[in-house]
């Protein structure tokens, strides 16, 4: 059982201790998606189709493919007709339009904070700026951004691309952001594009999540001074990888990230007293739970908790399952 004592306090010479940070886990746009598929495969039955992984942690993506649900890369491997369930990274309206083509039934759960950054990229587009978009190639979420304003938007990985990107008006240039990224990175990248366009329009609001950010702020709490630091989280989770980098910048001897118990090594705890564990935002609480009882089984106490955020947001269910949800429930009323 954890303890909720606030700060971390200095050890003794022979005391060890586990630290877990909170707020971890799982986020509001996390959730969304996941029940989101649950609530499909309930409501719909199997299989339901989710083009890419709903979220980035292996372990949910297989706890809902033995449940029903079917991972495909695109919309091509889905059947005519079927349903298929767009995930919490977003996509671009090109593939909108190609499940509308082929008469799929969509359930769009991208997080609503990467919707708002779809329509900032949208109206900046309609404004006549060029976009910056700061993230990382491949993922997602840049990808789905970019689709919004095809020509306009521009990646930028971190402040070495800076100058090597070409606009057509150096006093019409708007940023953006991948909403899992590192807040201090972002902030080094935004400087260094302020610098080469001093006229630099920032987006209305900060792009980066609130739970990245708090993630983030309670890694650096418990980070500092912290012989170990371990992140669950998976590979391919942006904000997980983050994670371990800003545990690392804060001071933490070593961090290291894991899918799960089974992937902490014996090595790693050689000589270290104090160990601090978080998870990313896709992640859920069983998996910490396992890591903690695993280390309990080495000879570590119970973890005190490192509070440094409350977080209270829910988003509601995508608009077309709350439809037929409630069209179910109606009809149930009735006998039907």
């Amino acid at each position: 059982m954890s303890t909720d004592l606030g700060t971390p306090r200095v050890l003794s010479e022979t005391e060890k201790a586990v630290l877990l940070a909170s707020p971890r886990g799982y986020c509001a746009g996390v959730d969304r998606a996941v029940v989101t598929v649950e609530q499909a495969l309930d409501l719909y039955g199997a299989p339901i189709y989710v083009r890419k992984e709903i979220v980035h942690n292996k372990h949910v993506v297989d706890d809902l493919r033995e449940r029903g649900a079917i991972f495909v890369e695109e919309l091509d491997e889905v059947p005519a007709g079927a349903t298929v369930v767009f995930s919490a990274h977003g996509v671009s309206p090109a593939v909108h339009a190609a499940a509308a083509e082929r008469e799929l039934k969509t359930i769009d759960a991208t997080c609503p904070l990467v919707t708002k950054v779809h329509h900032e990229a949208k109206r900046f587009a309609g404004d006549d700026y060029d976009i910056l978009l700061i993230g990382h190639a491949g993922h997602e979420e840049v990808e789905g951004t970019m689709g919004e304003a095809p020509g306009r938007i521009q990646l930028v990985e971190g402040p070495d691309d800076v100058d090597r990107i070409v606009v057509r008006d150096p006093s019409r240039v708007a940023w953006l952001s991948q909403t899992t990224l590192s807040v201090d990175e972002t902030l080094e990248t935004v400087a260094a594009l302020r610098r080469r366009f001093p006229e630099l329009l920032d987006p209305p609001s900060d792009d980066i999540c609130y739970a990245t950010q708090n993630r983030q702020q309670a890694v650096k709490e418990i980070a500092t001074g912290t012989d170990l630091v371990l992140v669950v989280g998976s590979g391919n989770s942006s904000n997980s990888v983050r994670l371990v980098e800003v545990a690392k910048e804060a001071g933490a001897k070593a961090a290291h990230r894991i899918d799960d118990a089974g992937e902490l090594q014996d090595g790693w705890l050689e000589g270290v007293r104090s160990v601090a564990v978080t998870s990313g935002a896709s992640v859920p609480e069983k998996l910490v739970d396992g890591v903690l009882a695993l280390l309990a089984e080495k000879g570590y106490p119970d973890p005190r908790v490192v509070r440094s955020a409350e977080e209270s947001l829910i988003f509601a269910l995508p608009k077309e399952l709350r439809r037929d949800l409630k069209a179910a429930a109606a009809a149930g009323s009735t006998g039907a």
